[in-house]
């Protein structure tokens, strides 16, 4: 059997351990051991900060994330949509229907006055 050495802690920092304790592990040397080969085998110290968290990663992708398909909805709006109508349109094989051409009245209707005559000499001369 292992001999047990006594350790000194402030109240408070004794809590939270036997808190974390309780919560993640079977005993406290399991929690010990856990925690200081964490750290022996990443080869961090407790004392540097790892950055920042998985919250705040996932919010700033998710903002970038809602940018991009902001992004990409105002492309289809205002460049694919109508191109993709001018590129139909090009292709289309429908014949125009012929419609008949809008003419004035004045000249649609048939004139039934000449407006220049040759001259005609009374006397037949030429």
């Amino acid at each position: 059997m292992d001999s047990f050495i006594t350790i000194r802690f402030k109240r408070k920092t004794a809590k939270r351990f036997q808190e974390f304790s309780k919560k993640h592990f079977k005993t406290h040397t399991e929690t010990m051991e856990a925690i200081l080969d964490f750290f022996f085998y990443n080869e961090i110290s407790p004392k540097e900060k790892l950055g920042p968290t998985g919250r705040t990663i996932e919010a700033k992708l998710l903002k970038r994330i809602n940018a991009v398909i902001a992004i990409m909805r105002d492309v289809e709006k205002t460049q694919t949509k109508p191109t993709v109508a001018m590129i139909q349109s090009l292709f289309e094989t429908e014949q125009p229907s012929k419609k008949p051409l809008i003419v004035e009245k004045k000249y649609a209707e048939e004139k039934k006055e000449v407006r220049f005559r040759e001259k005609q000499n009374l006397n037949n001369e030429v």
